[in-house]
């Protein structure tokens, strides 16, 4: 197999790409020591079984422009498929401002397809491509250099077995009708939004069970801080501090070096001047927060009443429909989304879009009186009434 290396060799494999209906791609990356995954691998595959393979090492070729591969991302009459994009498409989001157009994930479309939720790679690879594969190099350290001849075939597989899967997919998605489905679930992938977190609101990703005002402003300073810092520093949030830690912190809410020592579960790295000196800080604008801006929490007391009965129904419903639909029910709708309708809420993610139609109008419907279930053998059935 090739491994590219130059931006020269880079530019035109993606010229030959483009004379193609799709290619196909993944890549490695740590994560482990940095905030923003570190892309040390990149494979590609043009259709067909003889089809060109290649690796693109970003480090070996350390002076390599990706710009051509996101030529070829902006090339619309070429579909680009991965597997389980999410954390690949962070990547070119972050470096180079960009998402493949048009984009496919055999993982979704094959959630749509019923294989059930978040498919892995290797079970499509079975069950479609009809191969195995060897999982020996599957986690590796892929920033060290030379790269096995068994890391170079692992990685290749990813691609190349891709290519069957993404044509029986893709044939089964316009036998079933469904592709409008997976759009959807694409546009998510491809909303800047879902890679982008700000600072201010880092602190709606720590769980607490307290809801008192100011401590859950130290707890937004400190989530503040630590998100700028990891984010800056390109460090991951728990060399900062960790959760536990930073709830800690909001407890003692400690005013000087001396008081933050004392911290039990403050790690090393998180006693550096540079993010001290940014923890005190940051206690000392949760302590000085206007009530007014402090964040808050929907109590218990708050939360509207879920009618018990009603949601079982609703699973019901939603058992009845996954089966006959073919899908897994999590796809759906959650329990959390079944609480929501049988407490009266109708702007949740199940009455939305393609959910709706394979469930939500029935929900709601349910929800009216409406309509009934009713049982024959093992089969559910919605009964209109």
């Amino acid at each position: 197999m090739r491994t590219i290396t130059t931006t020269e060799d880079l530019a035109a494999f993606c010229e030959a790409a483009k004379a193609g209906p799709y290619v196909t791609l993944d890549t490695e990356f740590l994560r482990e020591r940095t905030y923003w995954s570190k892309l040390c691998l990149l494979q590609m595959a043009l259709p067909g079984k003889e089809g060109e393979a290649v690796l693109v090492d970003p480090i070996e070729g350390a002076e390599m422009s990706l710009e051509p591969l996101y030529d070829l991302f902006r090339h619309e009459a070429t579909v680009k498929v991965f597997h389980a994009a999410r954390q690949d498409l962070e990547i070119f989001f972050v470096e180079g401002g960009v998402f493949p157009k048009p984009l496919f994930d055999t993982q979704i479309a094959a959630m749509v397809c019923g294989f059930g939720e978040q498919v892995g790679y290797e079970t499509l690879v079975k069950k479609i491509a009809k191969a195995g594969l060897d999982k020996t190099s599957r986690f590796t350290d892929w920033s060290r250099r030379p790269l096995s001849e068994a890391q170079k075939d692992y990685a290749i597989a990813d691609v190349t077995h891709l290519r069957v899967i993404y044509e029986w997919l893709s044939d089964q998605l316009r036998k079933n009708g469904r592709s409008p489905w997976v759009e959807e679930e694409l546009a998510i992938l491809t909303d800047p939004a879902t890679y982008t977190v700000h600072p201010d609101d880092a602190w709606q990703r720590i769980k607490t069970r307290t809801s008192s005002g100011r401590f859950l402003a130290v707890v937004k300073e400190l989530a503040r801080f630590r998100e700028h810092y990891a984010q800056t520093q390109n460090v991951p949030r728990s060399r900062v501090m960790k959760d536990d830690a930073l709830l800690e912190l909001a407890s003692t809410r400690p005013q000087n070096a001396e008081e933050l020592g004392r911290s039990r579960l403050l790690m090393r790295e998180g006693r550096k001047p540079e993010i001290a000196e940014g923890i005190l800080a940051a206690v000392k604008r949760g302590l000085e927060m206007r009530p007014e801006d402090m964040p808050k929490v929907e109590s218990q007391g708050d939360a509207p009443q879920v009618n018990g009965a009603l949601a079982d129904l609703l699973r019901v419903l939603l058992k009845a429909k996954a089966e006959q639909l073919g899908v897994a029910p999590r796809l759906i709708a959650s329990s959390a989304d079944l609480d929501a309708i049988a407490a009266g809420g109708r702007d949740g993610a199940a009455l939305q879009g393609w959910r709706r139609e394979a469930f939500g109008d029935d929900a709601l419907r349910l929800c009216r009186g409406e309509i009934a279930l009713s049982a024959k053998g093992t089969e559910v059935r919605v009964v209109r009434l």
